[in-house]
């Protein structure tokens, strides 16, 4: 088989230092995968009516929710806050996880991790009160 993929590479490169791919239709234009040909029929269906419909699946608004919560971690300075976010971004992880099918961490393991980060933030906060 590498023999074969070797063929067919070589024959690529000499066509593209020829020339041949320069003027194709879409030319620099961005590539976009639609590729679900993987997906059987009437699945492929359903997900062309939900996203038609604008419906985003739970993992994308969760990473879109995560990925907030970072841009607003990296700006903020404010350790009691940061610890907050921090617990939150936790809690969004541990979620995405139980999506994909993870979960090696107990449920109620997880939830005293966010619980203990929240109270720590929230300890942060009270001193940094009592000392302004």
């Amino acid at each position: 088989m590498k023999l074969l993929d070797a063929l067919v590479e070589q024959r690529i490169n000499e066509a593209a230092t020829r020339g041949e791919f320069n003027n194709l239709p879409g030319a620099g234009a961005p590539l976009h995968f639609d590729d679900d040909t993987l997906v059987p029929e009437e699945v492929r269906v359903a997900n062309r009516i939900l996203k038609n419909a604008g419906f985003v699946p739970p993992a994308v608004e969760q990473l879109r929710a995560l990925r907030g919560l970072q841009e607003e971690f990296d700006k903020v300075t404010d350790p009691a806050a940061r610890c907050q976010l921090q617990a939150k971004m936790l809690a969004l992880d541990m979620a995405l996880e139980s999506l994909r099918g993870g979960g090696c961490v107990p449920h109620e393991y997880r939830r005293r991790i966010a619980e203990r980060l929240s109270e720590r933030a929230q300890s942060q906060s009270r001193a940094e009160l009592e000392t302004k």
